[in-house]
């Protein structure tokens, strides 16, 4: 029997788009909605995992203390990323949830990080580190996920395996095929920082 994970997978929003006339420029930030399950291709097993999305862009708006960074980079975004996995052995639903940082589309994908800042206790060690996911909107019944910590180790300077440390806007291909529900990329080109006034 399937189970049905929390955060609205009937009721997610919906963003229905004004047709652009040809040749006019669309000024709209990139975003990504919606929310799906989605099978992995490796490890198959009967638990449901699910991402909801509500991300947009917000370029220029998160200084850093570097050199050229006090305007931010035109990736930054803003929003959140729910996650839930229902453990079918357990018959228990874990989540947890990141507040995007930085984003990067091209039409029908996107790439983008946040910072965990809510968890469930089996999850609570996420909490203050980075994730990464990408998207692949393949129209309704096409989309695929990817994310950064099941398919990412790294090394550190020891030579010693961990897990991947994770930059802003990185994650790998989208990877896992979605089995229910929609994901829509609104692609926007990145753009010159602000003029100093």
């Amino acid at each position: 029997m399937r189970r049905t994970l929390g955060w609205g997978m009937a009721t997610a929003a919906m963003v229905v788009a004004a047709a652009t006339p040809a040749g006019a420029a669309d000024h709209r930030p990139a975003r990504v909605t919606g929310s799906a399950e989605f099978v992995l291709p490796f490890g198959q097993d009967d638990d449901v995992q699910s991402f909801a999305f509500d991300a947009r862009a917000a370029p220029y708006s998160r200084p850093l203390p570097i050199p050229r960074g006090a305007n931010g980079s035109p990736a930054d975004a803003t929003g959140t990323v729910r996650v839930a996995h229902w453990l079918a052995a357990a018959d228990l639903t874990v989540r947890w949830e990141a507040s995007v940082d930085c984003m990067i589309t091209s039409p029908g994908h996107a790439t983008l990080t946040g910072i965990v800042t809510r968890a469930d206790q089996m999850a609570d060690e996420l909490i203050g580190k980075r994730v990464g996911f990408s998207v692949q909107d393949g129209g309704r019944h096409g989309d695929r996920v990817g994310f950064t910590w099941s398919a990412s180790m790294d090394q550190d300077e020891a030579g010693q395996w961990g897990p991947a440390r994770i930059g802003t806007c990185l994650a790998p291909a989208a990877f896992a095929t979605v089995s229910r529900g929609d994901l829509t990329v609104r692609h926007a080109e990145l753009t010159a920082p602000p003029e100093a006034g």
